[in-house]
């Protein structure tokens, strides 16, 4: 059987850029079981209520939901257990500086497979506001407006 290759995207946390500035992001991996590797197969996992902290010099992921196997028997797992990152201790102690600044927690924002390997990518964020909630959506309306203006005066144009 050939290696996997490339990208494979799982999940997406969509609601942490909609609630948080993402200042920077790392890619870890992670310790799974596996009958949770062959739920992430099937397609299924949920980051929205998931974070991480840095705890004793390891790397924790906390309530990301990874459901129980189909065909899973005795040996299943908890589907929000806590599971471990897998990042360079360098990367730790980075985060972990970081971290100690007020306002600042780790959510993830993609599950995936890369080359075979379960990762997730989990950024350094800080939590907006309401205000900020609303001209980000303010500006992201006004760019779709001005590319559907620019796109429907190419159209006029003849597409030129």
């Amino acid at each position: 059987m050939p290696r996997e290759i490339g990208r494979k995207l799982i999940a997406q946390n969509k609601r942490a850029r909609h609630d948080f500035f993402i200042e920077d992001t790392y890619e870890a991996g992670l310790v799974l079981t596996g009958t949770e590797v062959k739920s992430l197969r099937a397609g299924k996992a949920n980051l929205t209520d998931g974070y991480a902290t840095v705890d004793g010099g390891e790397a924790w992921l906390i309530n990301v939901y990874i459901p129980e196997y189909s065909q899973g028997t005795w040996t299943n797992h908890a589907a929000r257990r806590t599971r471990k990152l897998l990042l360079h201790r360098k990367e730790i102690g980075k985060i972990q500086q970081v971290l100690k600044e007020r306002g600042l927690t780790l959510v993830p924002l993609a599950l995936y497979f890369k080359d075979g390997k379960a990762k997730i990518e989990i950024g350094v964020a800080r939590g907006k506001k309401d205000y900020d909630k609303r001209q980000t959506l303010m500006e992201k309306q006004a760019n779709r407006e001005m590319a559907r203006a620019m796109s429907s005066s190419v159209r006029r144009r003849g597409g030129r």
